[in-house]
């Protein structure tokens, strides 16, 4: 059986499964249900002055009939005293002292102020701190949240002045609304930092009521810029820690659209030794991670994969520039007739949206017969004309009615950068030729 357990900047959790500091970690209560259903740790709502929130404070997307595809929120900090979540940290701990409770701080930019609120998180009993450098709405026009984590100086200053207080791990939550997220891990991993998570929430407006003209949320006819989350965010999340994973050494904690077990592994394969979930908790409960656990321990065992770090950090190597892609590599789409239920919307597709490489029918594909019994008329690929692209089997609705061949070129790989380093040592050099290379 696999084993679920990381280590992680040093603390031991059960599992790589944490909630992320936002509503479901807001009281004691809900962080030990949540440890009864299975979560291995739990990162506290940011603990900071107690502010005054919205009462209107939440948007979302749905999307083809799923709901909730995209989140967001106009939501601050804890609006709770501190006093009150320092005492209930220490009473999560004793209750549960075999799971991780990590305190997510706010705190205004001064060195004393920073000190000792650490110092009283850790006399709480705090397992590490996570220092909230991403909130992208409310606190940073305050000065605090992304203001900081969009100026490296500031954040290897704010992290340098906390690393000088504390005793238990420091992790950096980084912002994604900046134009290199890498060069701000750098400059947490400079200050001191023992680990970092990404990604917090991207800064949106959720739309607009065409009627009255005000943003969602609505507030009293008006709403604000707030932090965009939820699944629709994953491949924004997946991309931005697998640059972190290359820039750093420090361990990372990812967050970002993960309802799934495969999300969670994914985070994995990019670099991440834990995962954060917030959004899907909050659509569906804290039960949701015991379908996370089975489903990550179901594929570990599949793999051959005893522990996390078996397959942590495999696909960050198979992550490159554009320009180092093989442009020799040629793939062609393929249409299998027995699936096919002649809804010719590939050839739409690719007619209208892509590369003209479909017809629409041949009189070979009249009355032919599914597995349905249905007669169809089956499109035909342009197979010289194909570029590859995917478009056809991505708008597909039967699932493996078209799918992707690999065509042997019998050309040399070459990239984009290969080719121009040939020409840098040997400008009248004869290149191989790639295949539609204009």
């Amino acid at each position: 059986m696999a084993d679920l357990s990381v280590n992680f900047a040093g603390l031991k959790s059960p599992n790589p499964f944490w909630l992320a500091s936002g509503p479901p970690a807001n009281t004691g209560g809900q962080v030990m249900r949540a440890f009864d259903a299975g979560w291995g740790g739990a990162v506290w709502k940011t603990i900071g002055e107690p502010i005054v929130n919205t009462t209107s404070r939440y948007g979302a997307i749905d999307y083809n009939g799923v709901k909730v595809m995209g989140f967001n929120n106009i939501e601050l900090i804890s609006d709770r005293p501190i006093e009150d979540n320092l005492r209930e940290i220490s009473e999560v701990k004793k209750r549960y002292p075999k799971h991780l409770v990590i305190a997510s701080l706010m705190v205004e930019s001064k060195r004393e102020s920073w000190h000792e609120m650490v110092r009283r998180t850790e006399d709480a009993g705090s397992d590490a701190l996570e220092l909230n450098f991403g909130c992208p709405h409310g606190m940073s026009e305050r000065g605090m949240g992304a203001a900081v984590g969009q100026v490296p100086e500031y954040t290897e200053m704010i992290t340098s002045w906390v690393k000088e207080a504390a005793r238990t791990p420091v992790i950096v939550k980084l912002t994604p609304n900046v134009s290199d997220i890498a060069r701000i891990a750098a400059a947490a991993e400079k200050g001191g930092a023992d680990a970092v998570s990404l990604i917090n929430t991207i800064n949106s407006l959720m739309g607009v009521d065409l009627d009255t003209f005000a943003p969602r949320p609505v507030v009293a006819g008006k709403s604000s810029h707030g932090g965009y989350c939820g699944p629709a965010v994953k491949p924004i999340a997946l991309h931005l820690v697998a640059s972190v994973a290359k820039k750093v050494r420090i361990p990372i904690s990812g967050i970002g659209g993960i309802g799934y077990w495969n999300d969670a592994a994914e985070h994995i394969a990019l670099g991440a030794t834990t995962v954060q979930v917030c959004t899907a908790v909050m659509h569906y409960g804290f039960r949701i991670v015991e379908d996370m656990i089975d489903g990550l321990s179901q594929y570990m065992d599949d793999h051959g994969f005893r522990s996390i770090e078996d397959f942590r950090g495999r696909a960050v190597p198979n992550v490159v520039d554009w320009g180092d892609l093989d442009l020799n590599y040629k793939i062609i789409a393929e249409i299998h007739p027995e699936l096919c239920i002649g809804c010719q919307l590939c050839y739409v597709a690719c007619e209208d949206g892509a590369h003209q490489c479909i017809s629409p029918y041949t009189a070979a594909g009249n009355g032919k017969k599914n597995v349905n019994g249905m007669g169809v008329h089956v499109p035909r690929i342009i197979e010289e004309e194909c570029v590859g692209c995917n478009l056809c089997a991505l708008v597909c609705p039967v699932e493996n009615c078209i799918t992707m061949k690999e065509v042997k070129t019998g050309l040399p790989a070459m990239s984009w950068n290969d080719r121009t380093r040939q020409r840098a040592a040997d400008p009248g050099c004869a290149l191989p030729p790639t295949p539609g290379a204009d």
